[in-house]
This record gives C-alpha cells, sequence and structure tokens, in this order.
C-alpha cells in the first residue's frame, strides 16, 4: 500500500527514485467479480515517455503473491505501443493489438485485423491530461476506448484460457519513477 494514496481527488499510484518498484503493484477492488459490465473511469500519467507503464486489470484474479492476472486494459506515457491494447497479464500476452480487431478461436489461433487508425487512436489520447477509459466485457466479446475511439475489440473464444468474470484492480507497473492517477470510476454490471 505504500505505492498508493489519493491526492486531488484521485487514486494515485507513484515510485520515486527513494522509493522503486521493483514488482507490478495493484489496488483490488473490493465490491464483487464482475462479469458482463461496463467500466468507464478518467487516468493520467507521468513518467518517462517509453517506460511509464500502468493499466486496468478486469475479469482477473489474485496469485499467492499478490500478482493480478488476467485481462488488462494497458495504459502507457507515450501511447505506444502497449497503450490501449488488451493484454492477458501472465498469460497469453498480446491477445487484443492496439488498432485491431482481433478473434482467438477456442483451439487458440489467434486472428487480428487492422481496425481503427493508429493515427486516430494516437491523437485521441492527451499525454498530460485526463483521459476517459471504457472497458465493455460482454460473454466473449471485450471492448476499449479512450476518449471515445475504439482502440481494441477480442472475440475470445478460448473458453480454456479465458475469464468469464473476476477481480477489478489498477495497477502500477514496475520500473522508472512514475505516477497514475485514475478518478472518476463508475460500473455498469449486466445481469
Amino acid at each position: 500500500m505504500k505505492y498508493w494514496s489519493v491526492e486531488q481527488g484521485a487514486i494515485t499510484a507513484r515510485c520515486t527514485a527513494e522509493m522503486p518498484c521493483t514488482e507490478n503493484q495493484f489496488l483490488v477492488w473490493q465490491g464483487g467479480k464482475p462479469a458482463d459490465f461496463e467500466l468507464v473511469l478518467q487516468f493520467r500519467i507521468f513518467g518517462d515517455d517509453k517506460k511509464a507503464n500502468s493499466g486496468i486489470q478486469f475479469r482477473s484474479q489474485v496469485e499467492k503473491d499478490g500478482h493480478v492476472v488476467g485481462y488488462q486494459a494497458d495504459i502507457s506515457r507515450k501511447g505506444a505501443p502497449w497503450f490501449g491494447m488488451i493484454y492477458d497479464e501472465k498469460g497469453r500476452g498480446k491477445i487484443g493489438p492496439r488498432a485491431h480487431d482481433s478473434l482467438i478461436t477456442s483451439d487458440r489461433v489467434f486472428v487480428h485485423v487492422p481496425a481503427t487508425p493508429d493515427e486516430e487512436i494516437a491523437t485521441a489520447f492527451e499525454q498530460d491530461g485526463w483521459n476517459e477509459y471504457r472497458i465493455l466485457a460482454f460473454g466473449d466479446y471485450l471492448e476499449l476506448r479512450i476518449n471515445g475511439v475504439r482502440t481494441a475489440r477480442v472475440l475470445d473464444r478460448d473458453a480454456a484460457n479465458s475469464d468469464g468474470a473476476g477481480l477489478l484492480a489498477l495497477q502500477l507497473h514496475s520500473g522508472p519513477p512514475m505516477r497514475v492517477q485514475f478518478k472518476d470510476i463508475r460500473i455498469r454490471e449486466y445481469r
């Protein structure tokens, strides 16, 4: 918890040269394990343009060592290459590359088709300001939007390796000094 605080009404995670972050840190929501939902929040990130990294875990699980694994809506400072992708933390890796629509078949074949132009995603991102992240999870369909622009979609038919429900968590990625903030977090569950 030493990495987490509230500053100016925003949940804030920070690592510094004096307090380095050598392992990913997570703040786990204790309000349930949503399955089908829409999550909307505001975020911003500060630090090294190439290395500052964070994310929002969803439909995830906590391992015994405290690491949160499962789907992640990725955040990075520069906006590329991680920013806006769907990542499977400690699982299948980059399952939904940014600017693509993706299908993962039942026999774990990955098909990625270019969709939203990458330039449109990059110009939607306010590097030093607040940005809106919208995460939609419904059945085997996952979608991310940043500031209204769709960044990634995945149809995950790989039932053996996917999660239909799970925890929500905010991430501070290990690495150089950085600060990431989250606010105005809202969830709507579909039953």
